[in-house]
């Protein structure tokens, strides 16, 4: 009865009070039976939960020992406790297989254009066993095909170990470091990019980028293989990377320097003269438009060659120039210039090899000071009459038969 008063006194002073009555109110005390509810409700969720938790442990250990058996992980390691199966999973078994490019890439490589190896061949992956301790580039075959990806790497990844030349990477770093395509532009690499390994070896027959590497930290790109995702290779295979490259727009070949220069190549392609500039339409204009024209002028008068370029060629340019144009390929072709009493022959940039005069043979490099500018003055008439010289065969001068 005392709290059945308690409870009518205060619900009596709570209709007593004014309504401008502002003090704070007492919060009402919560009753007997939702106590109850919400303890029976608590235990309620323990028991489902403790009847789940061995279900969602064995479902989970049984996805970890798929993962595990994938990575050829022993299964001395599978016997362990869970949080130990989770360390194990994290870290991938060192694998004594890994894919090999057989040879360097050619560079520099340019947009649009098919990439080959040093010697200008197809690319050649090959798988090698390292078990050894050293890689020994003899290809390695597991007795079945492998489906490999062909994918670009950012130039800076991986970066070497203890600052030595050693690197190594897991299958996650790896692939976080693929590079893509910029927004909006064409797939980054585009051709045979999905290759099938036999007897350890596959072959890249087509494969181009369609974008620069300027536009990345690195400003560099490798090229990378790796067994094919979805492929359900049982043996961990590390993945195949080329050195770093830069990757340059087409229309910088369209203006690149060949090294070395050919007979026939526009002037231009010489170091320091460049397309469209001063000095290559200054040669135009004398008729001077291929590296052969270049020598042959050269050597038959330099300081007309000189005087041509102009005084904007300073002397280290013009020493630049020459040096890389003396690197042409001469060829095995040679000229003969007949007169009444004298046959003269030269090479294909004008330079005096032989010459026989009244019967008597003078080799080009064996001439007195007197008979060498008797020699000069006929090498100038033949440079003069150069598309009426008579073209000889370079072993038939040889064998004695001119």
């Amino acid at each position: 009865m005392a709290a059945k008063r308690f409870f009518d006194d205060s619900d009596q002073d709570n209709n007593n009070k004014p309504p401008g009555d502002k003090r704070m109110r007492t919060t009402p005390r919560p009753s007997f039976a939702s106590v109850i509810g919400e303890v029976v409700m608590v235990k309620n969720l323990q028991n489902l939960f403790s009847g789940l938790e061995p279900l969602l442990r064995r479902v989970v250990n049984e996805e970890m020992e798929r993962v595990m058996r994938h990575f050829s992980v022993p299964r001395s390691i599978l016997s362990r406790s869970p949080s130990l199966r989770i360390e194990a999973a994290s870290m991938e078994q060192e694998s004594k297989y890994e894919l090999v490019f057989s040879k360097k890439l050619s560079v520099p490589i340019f947009t649009g254009s098919r990439i080959v190896d040093i010697d200008g061949n197809s690319i050649h992956v090959i798988l090698v066993d390292k078990s050894g301790g050293e890689v020994v580039a003899v290809p390695t075959s597991l007795g079945h095909p492998i489906k490999l990806e062909i994918v670009v790497l950012d130039g800076d990844f991986p970066a070497p170990n203890n600052n030595k030349e050693e690197y190594s990477w897991t299958s996650e770093e790896f692939n976080n470091h693929i590079v893509k395509e910029r927004t909006g532009k064409r797939p980054l690499l585009t051709g045979e990019l999905n290759l099938t390994m036999r007897d350890g070896i596959a072959l890249i027959e087509e494969i181009e980028f369609t974008d620069n590497s300027s536009w990345i930290r690195s400003r560099k790109f490798r090229v990378a293989v790796r067994v094919a995702p979805g492929s359900n290779q049982t043996v961990r295979i590390r993945e195949g990377i080329t050195e770093p490259f830069v990757v340059k727009d087409h229309r910088g070949e369209l203006y690149k320097k060949h090294h070395p220069p050919m007979l026939n190549d526009e002037v231009w392609r010489l170091e320091k003269i460049g397309k469209d500039g001063a000095f290559h339409k200054k040669l135009s204009k004398e008729g001077i438009n291929s590296v052969q024209d270049f020598l042959k002028l050269y050597f038959v008068d330099f300081h007309r060659l000189k005087k041509i370029l102009g005084v904007g060629m300073s002397d280290k340019m013009w020493d630049v120039t020459i040096k890389h144009a003396k690197t042409c390929e001469k060829g095995n072709k040679y000229y003969a210039y007949r007169g009444h009493n004298f046959t003269v022959f030269l090479n294909s940039i004008c330079q005096l090899v032989r010459a026989d005069i009244n019967g008597q043979t003078f080799p080009g490099r064996e001439l007195s000071n007197m008979t060498r500018s008797y020699m000069e003055k006929l090498v100038r008439e033949a440079y003069a009459r150069w598309n009426d010289l008579e073209e000889i065969d370079a072993a038939l001068l040889t064998q004695g038969m001119f």
